[in-house]
């Protein structure tokens, strides 16, 4: 399999989507997804979706639109640190297992066990035994968790190497998005045909007919963010569900006597001079 980079040169470039199609799409897909959210809950359904891809490629602001209009008790992300000295004892998948869904829940990974396929391989931080038997291990646990009942679906983001200097050239001249940028990032950089190779094996075993990557090209935000939105509206079928009639019943205030004003205190307005 050939490396995302080299693929780059062959996709058709396109042209830039403007600001109110995309929200509009945005908008539609989201009301989307609020179904799709009701259905989980009605029918008991168990959902992991899988982000994964370079630094840089959009895979936190997808799972930000995903979750935008949810509700977290059913939707929540898990973005695991670094495993501590305890959970490097454990086997490899338990600390990931704790965090899969119950009935009625949607778990989005944002990164998650392909770790170990990618940063821990390229950067040493696990052998080559531990590699060799994760590469092993992974296809079988995922057939474990769809017997068990979960819907897995598995994203890759993919994005050049000049569009990733650009975002990260934004993150660090940014204030509000420095926080994101860390020594990894400057690593992934300098290792990105290791990073690429890693990707490629990768997906040469774990890229399987009943759990496979699908790729989502990322250089363009917008168009990454409505394609994996709509992919993953159209791997889950779902109905819109019927809400039983609401009628707001009146409110009685009667002999209720509201607290002076001043014997509160209120968050001072600071929009007064906008």
């Amino acid at each position: 399999m050939a490396s995302e980079e080299q693929d780059k040169p062959t996709k058709k470039k396109k042209g830039k989507l403007s600001s109110e199609a995309y929200e509009n799409k945005l908008a539609e897909l989201q009301t989307e997804l609020v179904k799709l959210q009701e259905w989980v809950k009605l029918k008991g359904l168990k959902v992991v979706v899988v982000f994964e891809g370079r630094d840089a490629a959009g895979k936190g602001g997808v799972i930000k639109r995903i979750t935008e209009k949810l509700n977290p008790r059913v939707c929540r992300i898990v973005a695991l640190d670094k495993p501590t000295e305890r959970e490097r004892t454990q086997w490899y998948f338990q600390r990931y297992v704790s965090h899969l869904p119950a009935a009625g829940e949607i778990v989005l990974f944002d990164r998650s066990w392909y770790n170990r396929a990618g940063v821990e391989r390229v950067m040493g931080f696990c052998t080559d035994e531990q590699y060799d038997e994760f590469m092993r291990t992974c296809p079988e646990f995922e057939r474990m968790l769809q017997r068990s009942g979960i819907i897995l679906l598995k994203y890759w983001f993919s994005v050049s190497d000049e569009v990733q200097e650009k975002r990260f050239s934004e993150r660090i001249n940014t204030p509000m998005k420095r926080w994101k940028f860390s020594p990894m990032d400057l690593e992934s950089r300098s290792r990105w045909k290791e990073y690429s190779e890693a990707k490629d094996k990768m997906f040469a075993y774990t890229d399987t007919k009943e759990s496979p990557w699908w790729v989502v090209e990322a250089d363009n935000k917008k168009r990454a963010r409505l394609n994996c939105i709509s992919h993953l509206l159209s791997s889950i079928p779902y109905e819109a569900i019927s809400y039983d009639t609401i009628d707001l019943p009146e409110i009685n205030k009667e002999g209720y006597v509201r607290a002076p004003l001043e014997s509160q205190s209120f968050v001072p307005d600071v929009t007064e001079e906008l």
